[in-house]
């Protein structure tokens, strides 16, 4: 099963959009994303996968914030998915040229420390999108 190219806009709760509320997501799913700053040698050969389906599922996609925020042409997670087959050479272009419609955070850094601003006391809207993902997925773990 290969992953799918990012959607054509970042999902509502998003952790790399800078309109998402904090706290939505638990400290684990935050301390991923400053990873993906580093050089490409000290990057996750992991590619960061959307929320909306499960790894397994067969409509897996890049996340849209995840491309539009870091450099594709630095990222060892898309060399790595390239050279094993988990992205088509088509996928693989289509996140080097993807481009957010919405304001991202300007590194994973920058998204981390908002979405953990508000962890221990999350606002009603973040309230609200953490009862959204639970509904939608059983195995994603927004801030509970």
């Amino acid at each position: 099963m290969t992953t799918q190219p990012p959607a054509k806009r970042p999902c509502a709760s998003c952790p790399y959009r800078e309109d998402v509320p904090s706290g939505v997501w638990s400290e684990e799913d935050y301390a991923k994303l400053p990873r993906y700053d580093g050089p490409t040698y000290a990057q996750p050969g992991g590619l960061f996968l959307c929320h909306q389906h499960d790894r397994d599922d067969n409509r897996a996609r890049v996340c849209a914030g995840w491309a539009g925020c870091h450099d594709m042409t630095q990222s060892m997670a898309l060399r790595v998915a390239q050279l094993t087959g988990e992205v088509t050479p088509e996928t693989a272009e289509a996140v080097y040229d993807y481009t957010s419609p919405v304001p991202l955070f300007a590194t994973g850094a920058d998204a981390a420390a908002h979405g953990m601003r508000e962890i221990d006391d999350p606002g009603p809207e973040a309230l609200r999108a953490m009862d959204k993902i639970r509904r939608a997925r059983n195995d994603l773990t927004p801030n509970i």
